[in-house]
């Protein structure tokens, strides 16, 4: 387990950390969101020993993080760090033995990350020969390579296509399912709501919000409803106790605190002619994103 505690940082009279405090789970999925410079690459740098925080600390199975911890690391930051004169499989074997595998089992590896990857075909090219969406997936092949027992991923889906998103998607779960905490950042919200299973968001130096993803969006759903009806939903602006967020024609989005309020929505409704949907809404991360900072 991961854990970030009381992380600050200050460049001259900037705080670009402040107070950063969260927990990596084993095993989970833990996409972490903010806009360009709210913080989310020093805390990461922080917790590698890349940059020193001026308070606080990153700790790993509850003890200071040191360096032979972060040999156990697969990190890959967002801006490229590959030799774009080596040849890519060579490359990746050189990165696995860097961090102490033999040579057998570094080609081991390599062959099955370009595999699972996409990028096996390419094994003999140049890195500066790749596009920029294979040389985001031999990144993220490098970090991977020396088989982690940590990840941690600076916009690993940056520049990869639909069917790309995917691939990394599936390789990300395989390793959390081994019980490897991953922490990851993203600007694309629709990958982290699918993918993340904790959500960290940061804006301005400060964690705004964290915790369970699916219990995040529900906290920040409750009393929100949709329904779906053949006809004009218009009525559902006189109804008592409801108040209507969206609309069009026939389908509503509204909240209310009273239940019974709900339910003589859906008993109105029906009165009126069929109803195709009706339940509680969940807020797209999008929305909670929007509102928290």
């Amino acid at each position: 387990m991961l854990d970030v505690q009381h992380l600050t940082k200050r460049f001259g009279d900037r705080t670009v950390l402040d107070d950063v405090t969260f927990t990596v789970r084993d095993g989970v999925l833990t996409g972490f969101v903010g806009a360009n410079g709210a913080g989310k690459t020093t805390t990461m740098r922080c917790i590698l020993g890349v940059v020193r925080p001026d308070a606080g600390e990153a700790l790993l199975g509850g003890h200071p993080i040191g360096i032979s911890d972060r040999a156990r690391f697969g990190y890959m930051p967002e801006e490229r760090g590959l030799y774009p004169k080596m040849k890519v499989h060579e490359q990746l074997v050189y990165f696995a033995e860097l961090h102490g595998l033999d040579r057998a089992t570094a080609t081991r590896n390599t062959d099955a990350l370009l595999e699972e990857l996409g990028l096996a075909e390419r094994r003999g090219d140049l890195v500066e020969a790749l596009s920029l969406g294979n040389q985001q997936r031999a990144q993220i092949a490098a970090a991977l390579v020396h088989d982690p027992e940590v990840l941690i991923l600076d916009e690993p889906f940056s520049g990869l296509d639909p069917i790309a998103v995917e691939t990394v998607l599936g390789v990300l779960q395989r390793y959390a399912a081994r019980g490897i905490p991953v922490l990851y950042s993203s600007h694309q919200l629709d990958v982290v709501e699918r993918l993340s299973d904790e959500l960290v968001i940061i804006s301005g130096g400060v964690v705004k919000i964290a915790g369970n993803r699916r219990a995040l969006q529900e906290e920040h759903s409750r009393g929100l409803h949709r329904i779906v009806v053949a006809d004009d939903a218009g009525w559902l602006r006189d109804e008592p106790g409801v108040e209507v967020l969206d609309f069009d024609r026939g389908t509503a989005l509204f909240r209310t605190t009273d239940e019974q309020a709900a339910q003589r929505v859906l008993h109105n409704a029906l009165a009126r002619g069929p109803v195709e949907a009706f339940g509680p809404n969940l807020v797209k991360l999008s929305e909670i994103y929007r509102e928290v900072i």
